[in-house]
This record gives structure tokens, C-alpha cells and sequence, in this order.
């Protein structure tokens, strides 16, 4: 309730404030709505995706320049230049994202600052752009058949639009998509592994950040009626860095806060930078990159999250709404095999870290995959699933050919998996991590998460979700962060969110390291009733205590070979078994 009023006493304030505040005033705020947009696309793409751009200032130019060169020279009306330049701007995203993005680290934001540079570049030397001297005479926009021509007038068009942007990116991150595009920022590897189109996802959010700032881009050419090279300049991208970084980079909010905040700062800096040191400078520039070293130290998240402290939301508990169940996969008939691998070997470069492995996996079967550290275990793991693929041989599932085939491919024909080192997204809670696990049994895509006409499948899916974590024994911790729980409550939520994507082969990769006594009992409970239900399950597990009392066959490796196959107690009695793991039969009499 009290954040309900908040955001009204805000509303209400822009509302009237160009009745009441000086023409300056509205001058500011109007550049602090232009600059949001571009911050609030950043939040999307570097707060929220953890993409990193440097050249957004390049797309506001595109929306300006658009609209400056058909209205001035080819008479086009204002408001038929904007799908134009928005058109033109998705076509040069999709563009530069198909190749920036391919790249990682730290080539991502060093490829964004060369597009930048070319593109701003490419606006001063183009002669039909006016050059570095610009394009003057842009018409003023009309509306309902009045001309907005005033700073007051564009005051309203700015922040409608600003608030609009603002409710689609909250509608289109409180959607499957938005899990998707906010797994990026965990790693693809898990993303892929649960069905998420990463590269897809990059170039959704990379194109859906340059429309926001070519929006920002068309009303700063109508409201200035002029535009030349300048605002669209690396540094100016760098700004909006700042902005998105000040405010909180993974708030949306935080962009209007950061973009108040910079641009007011660099006014007054402006102001009285010069007279307090007696002459003329870019001194605000030293200040701003002292600030943000004191931000990245003091406050990383930003000061939207300290506003939040300040004024605390009531703690509400969340409630999952009831919905229609999704549709199941039919399991393969019990004994069917759902699994084959035949002669398969990994190497990499002269290391061979799986030698010629071959094992088959069974529905309504538990097979344990166990062996010592190193025995390449995991890397079998990653190779049946898709994530690094053999190097030869041959991975069948469910009778088809898979060893080429993608992770998210794999998962979508019923292979779901758990990690060694838990993947979870921690700052989102256990219920929105399960249902990333159901992203491949949804349908709707980001335009219908954008104007929230999927609500209906929503629910579905975390209605899901909600069933897969009772199943799992962690309904109390439904709407807690994943991040705040125990390392083995962490590693149950990561099989909640394999059932949820509704397999019928699962891979658990150390599922009962971290769990206390009684833990292990539930999860072997779970896991036999799976069994029951006839999904094959393919474990990895150091304690041959939970293997040897709930497997229904046991592979030994050894150095990425196959060392023994066969019932638990056979391989308990095997000497080459004893000897990997005990150093001999002659000093134990086994496990």
C-alpha cells in the first residue's frame, strides 16, 4: 500500500509540474525523460541481460537523424518517420548483434565502442546528413491537431512515453521471457541445458535496448528542432552508463533515478565547477568518474536499492494462482531404452577426457554413473546432454542421434539435467529459478510478455513450478531468494526445476552432496518414486551408500574409461573396483 502511494504522490507530481515549475526546470526533466529511456534499455540489456554496451548514443542518433533527414527533405509527416526509424534502428541492431554478440568477455563492450565510433563518425562525414554543421528546421510535432512545440508541451509526449516504456519492461521481465533474458546473466550453459534460445534472447534484449533509445532519439530531434553529430558521441554513451550504474543497473526504476541524478549533477557541476576554481572546463567529467568509483565501492547495486531500505515494502507473501496443469509428455513403456551411448570419446586438444564409454539407460531405472575424482564422470554428463558434444561416437535418445544436436534441442526432445556446481540465478527467488526449468512447455513470445497477453499461460507455468517444489519438500521456501538457501537445499531446487521442464530421462550430477541425513532419505524417496513413474534417471554420486541403496545398475569409471558395469553388489565385489577406489582387496573387504 504504501509503495501504491508513492507511485501516486510521483505521478501526481509530474502531473503538475509544469504548472507550477520555471521554464529551466521543465528543460531539465524533459532531458532527464529522454535520458531515461536510453537508461531504461540499458537496465534491459546490461543490468538485466549482463551485456555490456557502450554505443547506445549511436542508436538515439539513428532515431534522429531519421526523422531530421525524411521530414526536412522529403517532407515526410513527423509521426510516419517513427515506425521508419524504428525500423531501421531494429535493422542495424539485428545487424551489429548478430555479430557483437557472438562475442564474450571483455570483446563484447570493446565491439560496442567501435559500432559507436563508426557511427558517429558515420553522421559527421555523410554530406546528406548535413555533416558536422547538422540538419536544422525539423517540424514541431502536432497532436490531436495541435502543434507541440513548447518545452511544457513535450513535457507530457516525453513522459507518457517514458511511463509506457517503463510498464512494458516490467510486463515483459515478469514473463517466461524475462526469465530468459535474466538467466543470460547467469551463463548460457545452464540457460541451453533448460531450453532457453540464448542467442535469440541477446538479440531480443540488444534490439528492444536501441528501439528505446532510437524513441529517445526521434522526440530529442522534434523537441530541439535541430540535431547535429555531437550528442550521439561515445562519451554521451558512456554517460548513460553512468546513469543506469548510479541508479541501480538491474532497476528499472533505477534508470529514472540515475538519469535525475547525472543530469541534475552535471548541471550544477557545470555551474559552479568554474567559479569555485576560477576558470572554465569539462571539470564535471573528474567528478563523475569519482563518483563512480565511490558507487562501485560503496553502493554497486546502485541508490535505488538504498531508496528501497529507506521506505520498505510491506512484507506481502506472494500466492501462486491456481491454473490449468500443462500438459505431460507420455513416458516410454518401463525397460524401453531411453538412453545409448555407443564407443563415445572426448578430448580435449591431446587430453582424452572420456575414452570409448559406452552405457545405456533404461526407462523406469536408476543407473549411476560413480568412479574417483577426474574419472570424467561430468564430462560424460555434458556430453550426453548436449553441452560439449563427443568427439566421436554416437549419443542416442530415445532412438535418435543427438550427440549433434544443441543442449536446448536435446532438453526439448525430454532430457533435463542438474549441475556439480549449482547454477541458480540467486537474486531471484526459488519459485521463478524452478520455472525457468518449464521455459521449453511455454509458448508466448516477448511481444505478448510486452503487452501482458500471456498472463494466462503465466500462471500456468508457475503453477508448475509451484507443484514441482512441494514435490521436491521446499514449499515453505517457495518465494524466498535461491541465493539465502543452504548449498543442499540449492542442489534440491535445481531438481525441482529438471521436473519441471517435464522429462523423461533425468541427469543428476551429485544431487545428495550437501543434504544432511534426513535429506538424502527424502531425495531417495523422491527419486524412486520417479523411478516408479518410469523415468530413467542417470546419477552421479560420490556416497555409495545413497548409490548402492537406490541404483538399479552401477558403471564404474576410471581415467574416462569404463571400468565395471552391473547389479550394486556385483560391482561392490569386483577387484578392479576395490583397487580404484581402496587400493586393493587385500587390506578392506570393500566399501
Amino acid at each position: 500500500m504504501r509503495n501504491r502511494l508513492l507511485l501516486g504522490a510521483f505521478l501526481a507530481a509530474l502531473a503538475l509540474g509544469p504548472l507550477v515549475l520555471p521554464e529551466f526546470t521543465i528543460t531539465l526533466l524533459n532531458y532527464i525523460g529522454l535520458y531515461a529511456m536510453v537508461a531504461l534499455g540499458l537496465v534491459l540489456l546490461t543490468g538485466v541481460g549482463g551485456l555490456t554496451s557502450f554505443g547506445q548514443a549511436a542508436f538515439v542518433g539513428i532515431g534522429a537523424y531519421t526523422t531530421a533527414y525524411l521530414t526536412t527533405v522529403h517532407g515526410v509527416s513527423p509521426w510516419l518517420t517513427l515506425p521508419a526509424a524504428l525500423a531501421i534502428t531494429a535493422a542495424v541492431a539485428l545487424f551489429l548483434g548478430f555479430i557483437t554478440l557472438r562475442m564474450g568477455g571483455h570483446y563484447l563492450p570493446l565491439g560496442t565502442i567501435a559500432w559507436g565510433i563508426s557511427l558517429y563518425f558515420l553522421f559527421g562525414n555523410v554530406d546528406f546528413l548535413g555533416g558536422y554543421t547538422g540538419i536544422t528546421g525539423i517540424p514541431a510535432l502536432s497532436l490531436l491537431g495541435l502543434e507541440v512545440k513548447s518545452g511544457r508541451e513535450f513535457y507530457y509526449l516525453i513522459w507518457a512515453m517514458l511511463l509506457l516504456l517503463v510498464l512494458t519492461t516490467r510486463n515483459l521481465l515478469d514473463s517466461r521471457e524475462g526469465r530468459a533474458i535474466r538467466a543470460l546473466k547467469g551463463g548460457s550453459l545452464m540457460a541451453e541445458a533448460m531450453g532457453v534460445n540464448t542467442p535469440r534472447a541477446k538479440i531480443i534484449v540488444f534490439t528492444v535496448a536501441a528501439l528505446y533509445a532510437c524513441l529517445s532519439g526521434w522526440l530529442y530531434a522534434h523537441l530541439q528542432r535541430f540535431v547535429n553529430p555531437t550528442p550521439f558521441s561515445l562519451s554521451q554513451g558512456i554517460e548513460f552508463l553512468f546513469m543506469v550504474v548510479v541508479g541501480g543497473a538491474g532497476h528499472v526504476w533505477g534508470a529514472i533515478l540515475g538519469a535525475g541524478v547525472i543530469t541534475i549533477l552535471k548541471q550544477w557541476l557545470q555551474d559552479w565547477l568554474p567559479r569555485l576554481l576560477g576558470q572554465s572546463g569539462n571539470f564535471e567529467v573528474i567528478v563523475f568518474g569519482l563518483l563512480m568509483i565511490l558507487v562501485l565501492h560503496r553502493a554497486r547495486e546502485g541508490l535505488w536499492p538504498l531508496l528501497l531500505r529507506l521506505f520498505p515494502a510491506q512484507a506481502t507473501r506472494p500466492r501462486v494462482a491456481e491454473a490449468e496443469p500443462l500438459a505431460r509428455r507420455t513416458l516410454p513403456d518401463n525397460g524401453s531404452v531411453l538412453l545409448e551411448v555407443n564407443n563415445a570419446t572426448k578430448r580435449f586438444g591431446g587430453l582424452v577426457a572420456n575414452d570409448d564409454m559406452s552405457l545405456t539407460v533404461r526407462a523406469g531405472e536408476v543407473m549411476a554413473l560413480i568412479g574417483p575424482n577426474g574419472a570424467g564422470k561430468t564430462t560424460m554428463f555434458n556430453a550426453i546432454s548436449g553441452i560439449s558434444p563427443v568427439s566421436s561416437g554416437e549419443v542416442r535418445f530415445l532412438g535418435e542421434r543427438v550427440e549433434g544436436l544443441t543442449a536446448r534441442d536435446i532438453a526439448r526432445r525430454g532430457m533435463s539435467r542438474t549441475f556439480q556446481h549449482v547454477r541458480l540465478l540467486p537474486a531471484m527467488s526459488v519459485l521463478e529459478n524452478v520455472a525457468i526449468g518449464a521455459h521449453l512447455r511455454g509458448r508466448r513470445n516477448f511481444l505478448h510478455a510486452a503487452c501482458r497477453t500471456e498472463r494466462k499461460e503465466e500462471a500456468c507455468l508457475l503453477h508448475e513450478a509451484a507443484l514441482q517444489i512441494e514435490r521436491c519438500g521446499l514449499a515453505e521456501h517457495m518465494y524466498e531468494a535461491a541465493g539465502s538457501l543452504p548449498l543442499g537445499k540449492q542442489r534440491i531446487v535445481e531438481i525441482a526445476r529438471a521436473l519441471a521442464a517435464d522429462p523423461c530421462l533425468l541427469l543428476l550430477d551429485e544431487p545428495a552432496a550437501g543434504l544432511r541425513y534426513l535429506e538424502k532419505k527424502a531425495l531417495g524417496e523422491l527419486l524412486r518414486r520417479l523411478r516408479h513413474e518410469g523415468m530413467g534417471i542417470l546419477l552421479v554420486e560420490h556416497d555409495m551408500d545413497f548409490v548402492m541403496g537406490l541404483a538399479d545398475r552401477v558403471v564404474v569409471m576410471e581415467f574416462g574409461q569404463k571400468l565395471a558395469e552391473g547389479l550394486p553388489e556385483e560391482v561392490q565385489r569386483n577387484p578392479a573396483v576395490l583397487e580404484a577406489y581402496l587400493g586393493g582387496v587385500d587390506e578392506h573387504d570393500g566399501y
